[in-house]
């Protein structure tokens, strides 16, 4: 099994400030990091294949709250360690609930990054966003500060709601050896190899979803103007 070299590493990361930098929507980006990787790390894309293909089988996070259905109630510490509760914030409006890996993860950063720039738009419709990882604030706090992201984000030690959501998934003994040269431990508190599929549900005030994107592949994400859409929609309702 083969890991990450440092030169490798380098190569990720300019490959990464390349797709941040590209004109283009989220999911473009996204791609684009996606093919770089595989060019630069292809154990790892051939591992995160098969893993989703696993997953899928599974039906991996198809159990999760549906359109119709009550999100389930939260109360998370956000990164200053203040708690944040889910129907304190659908006093405020519709909310869009959104599940993070970590802050390690390029694909997170960009998506972290889409969203933190919409984030002006989100709340001039009456709506915000809150997102949620598994990690200690003081990575939740790095991944705000890097991302200019203006929204809370909380931290879900142990994937305890994420589990109660269905979301939580193991990596596995081929990532772990794949990504030993993350600090998962320390990220998480744990050395558990757990994270959620990175999902987004978005919570009329009644506590409903109303809309929801989730998706075993950690390589797509919810499409910004979708997430605009399906909050628009949600926040125009009576």
């Amino acid at each position: 099994m083969t890991s990450l070299s440092p030169a490798d590493a380098e190569r990720l990361k300019r490959a990464f400030q390349r797709c941040r930098e590209m004109e283009g929507t989220l999911n473009e980006q996204l791609r684009a990091y996606a093919d770089a990787s595989r060019e630069i790390f292809p154990a790892y894309g051939a591992a995160v294949d098969r893993l989703v293909m696993r997953l899928s089988g599974n039906g991996g996070g198809e159990t999760a709250p549906r359109p119709g259905d009550a999100m389930p109630p939260f109360m998370l510490p956000d990164q200053t360690g203040r708690f944040v509760a889910l129907p304190t914030l659908l006093e405020q409006g519709p909310v869009a609930v959104m599940f993070f890996r970590g802050h390690w993860c390029p694909y997170c950063r960009l998506n972290m990054r889409a969203v933190a720039e919409a984030d002006a738009q989100i709340r001039a419709m009456g709506a915000q966003v809150v997102a949620i990882m598994p990690e200690t604030q003081q990575f939740t706090e790095q991944l705000r500060a890097e991302s200019h992201a203006p929204f809370p984000i909380l931290t879900d030690l142990d994937n305890g709601y994420a589990l109660s959501l269905n979301l939580a998934i193991w990596l596995g003994t081929e990532i772990q050896g794949l990504l030993s040269y993350q600090d998962m431990a320390r990220f998480h508190g744990n050395d558990g190899w757990m994270l959620p599929i990175p999902a987004v549900f978005v919570v009329g005030r009644d506590g409903t979803v109303r809309s929801r994107f989730v998706d075993p592949d950690f390589r797509k994400r919810m499409e910004i103007d979708d997430l605009l859409a399906a909050l628009e929609s949600t926040s125009r309702e009576r």
